[in-house]
């Protein structure tokens, strides 16, 4: 599976665009809009990479889960039964993708910080550990979501940073294209594999904001879909 994350104008509605092992390709909406700020959606995908994490949000994507964000624009259309079999999918899946989304907070606080130190990053494991539910008093909730040790979280934070940068860096138009495999090395499967100017927009088509719209402006918690 591809992803590909073009650099929006400051402030416009912006999408990736994902090109799945099963030919259908799909216009994702992002929570965040255009600018220099890293998206909400690659920052989840660097994490998911850098921890070979494969049951989160973008293995789930890859294995033919859809959420409402996501539309079909080209390629082999999924068969009259895929948003049950999506449906079935997210909800086998749902404290998975939870999981996920707890590591890339942890290392979006941790990359938030220039050098951190030990007791920081402990802090901030300790901070959204303290809201992981529990099944039985007592449990380790480090346990109970499988949490990468601190300094594979400070890596994925390194690697955030890094992605942060080369995003800020992008003109308006340039995209970033990422390769996401079922089996992986973390290191290799992380590499950016294209940076391309920006295209001439046509109206309608691929590159235009027409085709870009959609229903619902603003993604939704990929839990709550």
């Amino acid at each position: 599976m591809r992803i590909t994350f073009r650099r929006f104008p400051r402030g416009v509605d912006s999408y990736s665009e994902i090109e799945r092992d099963d030919g259908a390709i799909f216009r994702m909406a992002e929570f965040s809009r255009g600018g220099a700020r890293l998206p909400h959606d690659l920052r989840h995908l660097i994490v998911e990479l850098e921890l070979g994490v494969t049951d989160g949000i973008w293995g789930t994507i890859a294995d033919g889960g859809m959420y409402t964000s996501m539309r079909f624009v080209g390629g082999h259309r999924p068969p009259h039964d895929a948003a049950r079999k999506s449906d079935a999918l997210k909800k086998a899946r749902h404290h998975r993708i939870g999981r996920a989304e707890l590591f890339a907070n942890i290392s979006e606080c941790i990359a938030a910080l220039d050098s951190p130190t030990d007791a920081q990053v402990t802090e901030i494991i300790r901070r959204h550990l303290a809201v992981v539910p529990l099944s039985e008093p007592g449990e380790d909730p480090a346990r109970v979501v499988e949490l990468p040790r601190p300094p594979a979280l400070v890596k994925a934070a390194v690697a955030v940073r890094a992605a942060a940068a080369k995003w800020a860096a992008l003109p308006v138009g340039a995209e970033l294209s990422y390769e996401w495999t079922s089996r992986r090395s973390p290191v290799a499967a992380q590499q950016v594999l294209t940076t391309v100017p920006a295209r001439p927009r046509r109206e309608g088509g691929k590159g235009s904001r027409k085709a870009g719209t959609r229903l619902g402006q603003h993604r939704r918690n990929p839990k709550a879909v």
